[in-house]
């Protein structure tokens, strides 16, 4: 069989294949609420064959959002929201949703992409002031963050564990939390970010502090049985920011809380970031990190598109799953294209069972 559909599990969490579906965002909600587009968007990607399914960066507070148009789940009417679309995918397929839990600090307040994606100053419609670990701006020409204080840390350890409460009691399977991309965890982690002096900055030790409370919130709110995982980006890309060695510390000290599943991205936090973009970029950075860590599992993720090269990555051991985000949105069938490209199988909905090609007999399963 090959590796890539072999199973696995995220902590109690038993799932079909080695195929994750990365959080995307979509950039269509409405003051947080999901709306008719996610029920087309994740009930397609639902259908995919995937192991699960990762709901977009979901902000636990208003102001947590990348954009005006960011799904959120901070109170009772997103919660509904979510709900809604989740009933509606889940009457037709039974595959494990779990759902990125984050907050944007610095790089919040922003247009939609396709609007240019630029920061929205706080005094114009649909922004506000953004926080940070300190009151540095990601571009120069930017409206400043706050530096949050110890009363601002306080209520956003308290969001993330009310909305692990409430992905609890929306039946969502998994949690994956967001320490990547520049965002506010990052922001915390990276030094080039994070110039505090209190116990929240300087040392490594320090700059994990809050990010590791954010995962003990999220972990204590979120029930014992599913499992927590958390994405980081494994470097800036910029000389003397956030790099391996101290992502492979932070992996090491959540793995000694009982995290479940660790995803390997990169950059995002710097404007002077220099990445060596092309398949596989970001895969040598997962596989250290799986070197270092005993039995957590490692997520790698970044241009990968082939079935052949994920194959190649879980295979060799550079990691225990891999992670599609661009490559699934382009083909939301990618998983079934892989079973057959590596003589696998793969679960669909009975509704699909004719359209398995006359040469792979064996392709399709409806069990």
């Amino acid at each position: 069989m090959a590796k890539l559909f072999e199973p696995i599990s995220l902590g109690k969490l038993p799932l079909a294949n080695r195929i994750v579906i990365a959080p995307m965002c979509q950039y269509s909600a409405e003051d947080g609420k999901m709306t008719d587009w996610h029920v087309q968007h994740l009930g397609n990607l639902s259908q995919s064959g995937a192991a699960i399914l990762t709901i977009e960066a979901s902000a636990v507070s208003p102001e947590g959002r990348i954009s005006y148009a960011d799904v959120g789940l901070w109170d009772d009417e997103t919660e509904e929201a979510m709900g809604k679309v989740l009933e509606s995918v889940r009457r037709w397929s039974d595959m494990p949703i779990a759902i990125q839990l984050a907050h944007a600090g610095r790089k919040a307040s922003t247009a939609k992409p396709w609007d240019g994606g630029g920061q929205i100053a706080p005094q114009d419609a649909n922004g506000w002031q953004t926080v940070s670990a300190s009151d540095i701006p990601f571009l120069p020409h930017e409206n400043a963050p706050q530096a949050l204080d110890k009363a601002g840390l306080a209520r956003i350890r308290d969001a993330f564990a009310d909305a692990a409460r409430r992905s609890a009691r929306l039946g969502i399977d998994a949690i994956q939390i967001h320490g990547a991309h520049g965002y506010l965890l990052h922001q915390f982690l990276s030094p080039l970010s994070n110039t505090r002096t209190d116990e929240y900055g300087g040392s490594l030790e320090n700059r994990m502090r809050f990010p590791l409370e954010i995962y003990d919130a999220v972990r204590a709110a979120f029930p014992a049985d599913k499992p927590v995982t958390v994405r980081v980006s494994g470097t800036d890309w910029v000389e003397g920011g956030w790099d391996i060695d101290q992502t492979i510390a932070f992996a090491k000290a959540l793995e000694a809380r009982g995290c479940d599943g660790f995803h390997v991205s990169s950059g995002g936090l710097h404007a002077d970031q220099k990445i060596p973009v092309g398949p596989n970029y970001q895969v040598p950075l997962a596989r250290k990190v799986k070197e270092a860590v005993e039995t957590m599992p490692v997520i790698a993720v970044g241009l990968i598109t082939e079935p052949e090269q994920a194959e190649a990555i879980v295979a060799t051991g550079d990691a225990d799953m891999v992670a599609i985000a661009r490559t699934v949105l382009y083909d939301p069938r990618w998983p079934w294209h892989a079973a057959a490209a590596l003589g696998a199988q793969v679960k669909v909905s009975p509704q699909f069972l004719r359209c398995q090609p006359r040469a792979l007999k064996d392709l399709f399963t409806a069990d």
